[in-house]
Order: C-alpha cells, then sequence, then structure tokens
C-alpha cells in the first residue's frame, strides 16, 4: 500500500468515494456534477485544501482531505482530516491508521499546530481507531449552518 498527496487523475474515484459515503452514512444521494466540480476545485484552488489517497496495486482504495483552519493562538495553521472514506474491502486494515501517519508526518514538517476531524456521535469504531492514533475527544460542541 502507498499512502500520498493525491493527484488531478484521482479525481474520479474522489468523487466516487464522496457520493459512496453520502449514502452509506445518511442514506443521501449527491449530484455527480456537483460533486466533480467541488473535488477539481480543491486542486485547481489548492489553498481550499489536498486530498491525499491510499493505493493497492494501482488502485485508489481510500482518501481523505485536509483543510486548514488558522489558528492566532498558535500563530500557525490547523489541519482538518475530512471526508475520510476507505474502499469496503479494505476496512479495519489500517488504512486509515496508515494515512493518519503519513498526514501527521507532514504536519510535523510544517509546524502544524495539530490535527481535528469530526466523527457521527454513534461510530463507535471510528471513535475508538481514533483514539488508537492518540486522539482525544475534546469539550467542545459543534454547531453548524448549511444550504
Amino acid at each position: 500500500m502507498t499512502i500520498r498527496q493525491a493527484r488531478p487523475e484521482d479525481a474520479d474515484a474522489i468523487t466516487d468515494f464522496q457520493k459512496k459515503m453520502a449514502w452509506e452514512t445518511e442514506q443521501f444521494e449527491l449530484d455527480h456534477e456537483k460533486v466533480s466540480n467541488g473535488v477539481l476545485k480543491v486542486f485547481a484552488e489548492p489553498f481550499r485544501g489536498r486530498y491525499w489517497v491510499a493505493e493497492d496495486e494501482g488502485t485508489v482504495i481510500a482518501s481523505l482531505l485536509i483543510t486548514y483552519e488558522w489558528s492566532d493562538w498558535r500563530n500557525t495553521d490547523v489541519w482538518w482530516i475530512q471526508s475520510v472514506y476507505v474502499l469496503p474491502g479494505f476496512r479495519r486494515r489500517g488504512v486509515f491508521r496508515e494515512m493518519y501517519k503519513a498526514v501527521k508526518e507532514e504536519a510535523d514538517k510544517q509546524h502544524i499546530a495539530g490535527l481535528r476531524l469530526y466523527v457521527e456521535t454513534n461510530n463507535v469504531p471510528a471513535q475508538k481507531t481514533y483514539e488508537s492514533l492518540g486522539m482525544q475527544c475534546q469539550h467542545y460542541k459543534m454547531y453548524e449552518w448549511l444550504k
């Protein structure tokens, strides 16, 4: 397995993963063109974030998106891990663990303040994975307004 920063030619796989994730987690069908354009925008405008992928024998099997939060308290960025998707046949085999390790190493090199992510409250397997990596549940609640 290889972990690397995604390239524009990975956009179709990433788009497919996002649609699958929305269906698996919320039974929500995303508009293909809108998601595809959103993924491509990250490649065209890198200030929006960057994707990472895991490959197995030349096939992209997982992806995640890093987005940036400026921390004036720390005078550096905090990276948010978002849009994590691992193909079902590769789950519970350490794929996310390896992706997290690669992202964390890159964050250390760039003097990033830390990594954050959010997880559904009922997704206990994911929570256990994150805790096993040394991440801690914090005292914050998340609020949002979305169209």
